[in-house]
């Protein structure tokens, strides 16, 4: 059983959404002792920003007449699809950088896209169940000033769910820098409140993805 598990915060110490994301794959392996964890951090090894364009263009390109840089990128576009595709689930640590995804993990989906495995009209990961834990540093709910403003997690769940098939599971995490920031002092009781039910969320969805693979 293989468990693909994705990291794209640019922190490596409290960070959230890492923190969230070792409870689920915690609880999967605790299903699965002999499961393997698969892990890509493009937090700390990022794809290259021009990337995307030189596997784009490649596609456009006999491939007797690409070039060395082209040759490379649909290669890696390639190895970063294999990975999605070995993987019995998913897990997608996605925190909320200025209201959206952050630039690494866009960078990597646009990449991917380019595999032709996983263009437009595909439904690569039908059958297949994907976790996207978010972070976010203030509070997006209903009723609150910022309602509507995290334009990352649905576009990033249309991807995963919509266009590539997979069955997408969502883990919030919310008012993670109100332990950190005096102004949102009054919120951190709550803050740990939706801490805790996110990890506890997270467990429970690792304990169902290895019983789905199962």
């Amino acid at each position: 059983m293989s468990l693909f598990r994705l990291d794209t915060s640019i922190r490596t110490e409290g960070s959230v959404s890492r923190e969230v994301t070792d409870t689920l794959e915690k609880a999967y392996l605790e299903q699965h002792p002999g499961g393997t964890v698969v892990r890509r951090d493009l937090g700390t090894q990022p794809l290259p920003a021009d990337l995307w364009g030189t596997a784009a263009f490649a596609g456009f390109t006999p491939e007797d007449q690409r070039s060395e840089a082209q040759q490379a990128a649909v290669a890696t576009a390639k190895e970063l699809a294999d990975e999605l595709l070995r993987a019995d689930a998913i897990v997608v640590g996605a925190p909320l950088y200025n209201f959206g995804i952050s630039q690494h993990l866009k960078t990597w989906v646009d990449v991917v896209i380019t595999d032709p495995r996983f263009a437009p009209g595909t439904t690569p990961l039908a059958g297949r169940s994907v976790a996207i834990v978010v972070a976010r540093g203030g509070g997006y709910g209903p009723g609150t000033p910022r309602e509507g403003w995290d334009h990352g997690i649905q576009w990033l769940s249309r991807i995963l769910g919509d266009v590539w098939g997979g069955s997408v599971t969502v883990v919030e995490a919310e008012l993670t820098l109100a332990e950190s920031t005096p102004a949102m002092a009054e919120l951190r009781g709550l803050a740990a409140e939706v801490l805790t039910q996110a990890h506890e969320r997270a467990a429970a969805t690792g304990k169902e993805f290895a019983r789905s693979v199962a």
